[in-house]
């Protein structure tokens, strides 16, 4: 099954952008369907790949914070190719 997903790093401290740029790095490298825009990076792929490298992105990602939020939107289907119709 493949899936899509939002993801938004939002660090609760003045130096902000610094965790987010490795966040995304570090999401590039590791071989998954990745895109960004100013409010989110979407990771496309097979669910359990996809999963698994956003597990351990994740938790180091958090890790490098004091305090921070991360959201995340799962659709069941690679819209990696989405374009709008209008």
């Amino acid at each position: 099954m493949n899936i899509s997903v939002a993801l938004t790093l939002t660090p609760l401290q003045d130096d902000f952008e610094p965790p987010i740029i490795n966040f995304i790095k570090r999401l590039r490298d590791s071989g998954l369907t990745v895109l960004e825009n100013p409010l989110s990076t979407q990771v496309y792929g097979e669910y359990d790949t996809v999963m698994n490298v956003l597990q351990i992105e994740m938790k180091t990602a958090l890790d490098a914070l004091d305090n921070g939020l991360m959201y995340l939107k799962i659709v069941k289907s690679d819209r990696s190719d989405y374009e709008p119709h209008f």
